[in-house]
Formats: structure tokens, sequence, C-alpha cells
């Protein structure tokens, strides 16, 4: 199931990332992401998968398309019961204003096998393979970067944490600060961070602070394949998120610590992104005369496969494009 499902889903980022890919500067955050989302509905149908969103654009009547809820793929009876949590494109400002690090972005699991989050904020704690086990939420972000360096066999001034650059994140840069550890700042695209402590050579090694809950969920998809690790607590906003988590979840406990188990249980996960604009992990869309080359990152957590898939699309047959290796 896994290797085909990851077949299917590399093709539904792809596209995704095409579309969005010619907004690029051009200052169009909405229509970026509605090509986006477009794109990856129109892929997913073609599939041969009876798929359900269970992370998307929002609730039925606040989205138009990849709802969630909403019916994905064939559904002739024979198709895989497959769940999925979708971010058409990671970074809508980044597209609009033509800065690294937009990406495509999916997970797929069986039924069940992803949390149902609702669209609220969670307090995130991401790390790679090494320093997994090794820290807790629970605890100052100070105590945290001690333990993640311990692990490493590092200077705590060695190691990196990436935060998103939010006025709510003052108090947890200024602690982080204060160990001496180094600090990346980044707009948008926790997603990809998350990712990126969790792959040697990215130079990143934790991920702190709020961010969203559907991307949390994604998030833990990842982590898991990659052998990482996620712990979060829900950050509610309002009383009306605190209810549909209570309808979702059926409870709204902002003390209970969720881990990447927790939030993708699935036994066969599938995880794919594929870069928009440029970043440390993938390649954007670069589009030349009769098509375009993309580099997405998929992954599945049953078979232990980690694939980053370079990809050239011919959109003119009557005019070759000239490959370069």
């Amino acid at each position: 199931m896994e290797q085909l499902l990851a077949l299917e889903m590399v093709r539904v980022t792809e596209a995704a990332a095409i579309a969005s890919a010619r907004f690029m500067g051009r200052g169009m955050r909405d229509e970026a992401d509605q090509a986006a989302t477009e794109a990856m509905r129109r892929t997913m149908d073609e599939a041969d998968i009876a798929g359900t969103i269970v992370i998307g654009e929002g609730e039925r009547d606040q989205a138009p398309m990849l709802y969630i809820g909403e019916k994905v793929g064939r559904h002739d009876g024979a198709a895989e019961a497959v769940d999925i949590a979708v971010d058409p494109l990671e970074g809508t400002n980044l597209v609009a204003t033509g800065q690294d690090g937009a990406i495509t972005v999916l997970a797929a699991s069986e039924k069940g096998g992803l949390t149902h989050a609702p669209d609220t904020y969670l307090d995130k704690l991401a790390v790679g393979p090494v320093a997994a086990g090794c820290v807790d939420i629970t605890l100052p972000p100070a105590e945290n970067c001690h333990r993640i360096a311990e692990a490493l066999r590092r200077k705590v001034s060695d190691i990196t944490v990436i935060i998103l650059d939010r006025p709510r994140h003052a108090d947890l840069i200024a602690e982080v600060r204060g160990t001496g550890a180094r600090i990346k700042l980044i707009s948008d695209g926790d997603v990809s961070a998350a990712i990126s402590c969790a792959v040697q050579g990215t130079g990143v090694h934790a991920v702190m602070g709020i961010g969203g809950a559907p991307e949390g969920v994604i998030t833990a998809a990842a982590l898991r394949c990659l052998g990482g690790e996620l712990q979060a607590r829900f950050r509610f906003r309002n009383d009306e998120e605190r209810e549909r988590a209570i309808g979702m979840l059926g409870h709204a406990d902002e003390d209970k610590v969720f881990r990447t188990e927790d939030l993708a249980s699935g036994d066969h996960l599938v995880f794919s992104a594929t870069g928009v604009t440029p970043g440390e992990l993938l390649q954007g869309v670069r589009f030349f005369g009769g098509g375009a080359r993309t580099h997405s990152l998929v992954m599945a957590y049953q078979t232990k496969q980690i694939r980053f898939v370079d990809t050239v699309h011919m959109f003119d047959r009557e005019r070759p494009p000239a490959v370069r290796l």
C-alpha cells in the first residue's frame, strides 16, 4: 500500500508546486494558494484511492475545495481507503514575495491514522532522531536547549533553534538566547523547519514555539518517518476553538502533551513535499521552454524509505526540453 500511495502522493504535491510557482513574486498570495489547492484536488481525483481530507483548507462552509471531510480519489469500491492531511501551499507569503522556503505538502495514512486536529494552535517542540527521547516540552525551553546539546555532544552555543518570528515568541526568544544557543527566526514554514531539524547537514537542531495545529499533524507524520520527535500542547484562542476541540478530540485540555505517535498513529504513513521556491532541503520549481523541473521529498514509514525525487515535466512534446543532469 505504502509504495503505491507514495507514488500517487508525490504526483499531487508536484502538480500543486508547479501551479503555485507561476505566482512567485507577483504579490498574489491567495491566487497562489488557490492554484495549489485546485491542482491538488484535480490530481487526487486521478489517483486510485478512496481518500478523505481530515486536515485541509477549513470546514466545508469556509473552503470550496479540500475542506475537512471532502472525498477525493476514484472511490470505485476497490480503491484503498486513506485519510489525507494537506497544506496545499505552506508559505503563501513566501511565494507572493519571491522568498525561499515555500513548499506544497501532504501526509496520508490508512483510515484513522491521522489526528483530526481543529484549526487552532499548538505549542510545539521538534527535534531530530539523536535528541528524540531526551526533551520534555513541560520543562523550560532553556533546559531543553541544554538537553539537546548534551544529546548531540555539543556546546549549547553550537546548536541552532528555529522559531517563528512572531510577537508571541518574545519571551521564548529571550530565554533561548540566554542559553547561548543560536536562533534562526523564520516568517513562515514550520513544517519544513521541523523536517530540517531531523535531517543531518542542515545545521538545524530543534524547532520551538506556537504554530498551526493542522501543520503539527503533518509534521508528526514526517518526523515519524525520519525517527524524530514532536511534542505538542494545544493553545486555543477562544471558546469556539475549545468547543471544536471537544467535538473532534473529546476534550480541550491544554496541559495534555501530544507526542508524535498521538498525532500520526498510522501504520502506513506517507509524507510528500515538493519545493515551490528554493529552500535548504528542496529546490524550487524551475521552468524552461516546454516544461518544468521539480524537486520533492517523499517518505514511507513502514517500508523505511526516504526518497528525494527530481522530476522533469514535459508540457510540450513537440518542443522537447534540454534536460541537464
